[in-house]
Formats: C-alpha cells, sequence, structure tokens
C-alpha cells in the first residue's frame, strides 16, 4: 500500500485546511487509516483515525470538536478536515494506515501503523 498525503499549506489562526490521503496498491488490506503530525523538536502525536470499512471514528482530546476524519472508499481517500485552526497545529501531518483492526487506545500508537505517507506541511499564523 502507498499513500500519498496532500493538502497542507499557510493559514492565519481561525482558518481550515482539508488534508487528503491517497492510498494506492493493495488497498484492501486497510483496516484503519489514521493521521500523525510532528512538529519541530516534538515527538510524532496522534490526531484521529477511522476505521476503514464502517467509518468509526477516534480522535485525540486536541482534535476533538475541531478536526473531522472521513473517507471516501470509492476514491480511496482519506480526509483530515480542520477547522478553528491553531499555531499549535502546525506541524507536518502524516497520514498513516494499517493490516489490523485496532480498538480502543491502539488506534493512537504510530508502531500499530503498516504504512505511512510522506507528510504534509501545515502551518498556522498568528
Amino acid at each position: 500500500v502507498q499513500l500519498q498525503a496532500s493538502g497542507g499549506g499557510l493559514v492565519q489562526a481561525g482558518g481550515s485546511l482539508r488534508l487528503s490521503c491517497a492510498a494506492s496498491g493493495r488497498t484492501s488490506s486497510i483496516y484503519t487509516m489514521g493521521w500523525f503530525r510532528q512538529a519541530p523538536g516534538k515527538e510524532r502525536e496522534f490526531v484521529a483515525a477511522i476505521r476503514w470499512s464502517s467509518s468509526v471514528t477516534y480522535y485525540a482530546d486536541s482534535a476533538k470538536g475541531r478536526f473531522t476524519i472521513s473517507r471516501d472508499n470509492a476514491k480511496n481517500t482519506g480526509y483530515l478536515q480542520m477547522n478553528v485552526l491553531k499555531p499549535e497545529d502546525a506541524a507536518v501531518y502524516y497520514c498513516a494506515a494499517t493490516r489490523s483492526l485496532l480498538t480502543g487506545s491502539a488506534w493512537s500508537i504510530s508502531r500499530n501503523y503498516h504504512y505511512w505517507g510522506q507528510g504534509t506541511l501545515v502551518t498556522v499564523s498568528s
């Protein structure tokens, strides 16, 4: 499976961006798609995840109420709609996918994901 993330850019605080993650290859093996982010000097952190077949979602506390993860199975593409962006949301955002049926907090652990995109940069100006 190959993942291609896009949609990052520069936005003012309070603005919105929609990230996309296009999957190709053996996409039938994907159970869950997730988004992680990494700011300079910080560890990679979980943002949100979605179960590919059922649309069940899971969010980090920092994303709840502002971000929405979704997917379009016909297009093999996942999305992360980010609203009311804050300067602290600035980071490189990575999409990831796993062959595993994750439950509970396992959704938020990066080592549970088998495939990773290249990352897309989100910059938020104050």
